[in-house]
């Protein structure tokens, strides 16, 4: 990948930051919770970090388009001309942000050529960013602190730890589990999740239900750039804007390269 989108990473973490004031600043509040038409909630934080995320990008890189979950309408017919583009989940776990646990992020990613090729989860109770860069290799800093390299782990033989929705529990990840023998498993919300596999806490990740792209884009960029992997379940590596739906596919995000998750699904 080009240095030059490399150079952009400091910017992006900084409009991330902003808007996780703007999130936090609602989250402050008795906020409202209104719902999609998949029933899934909205409040005023998201629209709120969609706006500073939009126009943050757009004063950045103003030939590059900027594609966010609140502006998910763009027809494909016009989306699968970008080579190019910004895709943004202003407020990731927006189910945690109404239970008011923490476990939400800010996602923006750079897609090229359909592959995420920069990433950066930010979460805004916690201060800490996450974030990797084709190339460059995965990071993870503390507010106010020195970024530190993460690198996945590989498995070994033994306890599986596994990073488990929050909010999501289905009979497929059940059925996975019960298969995969001796388990721990660290519930977490939003794509977090990613991101304890990219620092080395847990094993894999199966998302085994439905996810957008702007859930998984950021995070497959972290994770890759520390040595592991997210992929359907025919273990291919996820791609984007190659299709009408956003929905991604079945996954696995986890840490070591060499070892088939898939086997656990049978």
């Amino acid at each position: 990948m080009d240095n030059k989108v490399c150079t952009l990473t400091s910017q992006v973490i900084e409009i991330s930051k902003l808007a996780g004031e703007k999130i936090l600043n609602v989250y402050a509040t008795d906020f409202d919770v209104e719902h999609k038409d998949d029933r899934s909630p909205l409040t005023a934080a998201d629209m709120a970090a969609h706006d500073v995320i939009e126009n943050g990008l757009g004063e950045l890189t103003p030939t590059i388009p900027v594609f966010t979950e609140e502006s998910a309408k763009i027809p494909f017919e016009e989306r699968s001309k970008w080579n190019r583009y910004w895709l943004v989940d202003p407020l990731d776990g927006t189910r945690e942000f109404v239970k008011r646990n923490g476990e939400f992020t800010v996602n923006i990613a750079l897609i090229d050529n359909h592959k995420p090729v920069l990433g950066v989860v930010y979460v805004p109770v916690t201060g800490i960013c996450y974030y990797g860069c084709a190339g460059q290799g995965a990071f993870k800093m503390a507010n106010g602190k020195s970024p530190d390299r993460i690198q996945t782990r590989k498995w070994k033989e033994g306890r599986t730890v596994v990073a488990g929705s929050r909010s999501h529990r289905g009979d497929s990840l059940e059925a996975f589990l019960a298969n995969l023998g001796d388990y721990e498993i660290l519930s977490m919300g939003s794509s977090l999740k990613t991101c304890l596999v990219a620092e080395g806490a847990a094993d894999v990740y199966p998302r085994l239900g439905p996810t957008s792209e702007w859930d998984t884009a950021a995070a497959q960029c972290i994770i890759e750039e520390a040595g592991g992997c997210l992929t359907d379940t025919k273990m291919q590596p996820l791609r984007y804007n190659t299709k009408e739906s956003l929905l991604n596919p079945h996954f696995f995000a986890y840490g070591d390269p060499t070892k088939d998750w898939s086997k656990y699904l049978e």
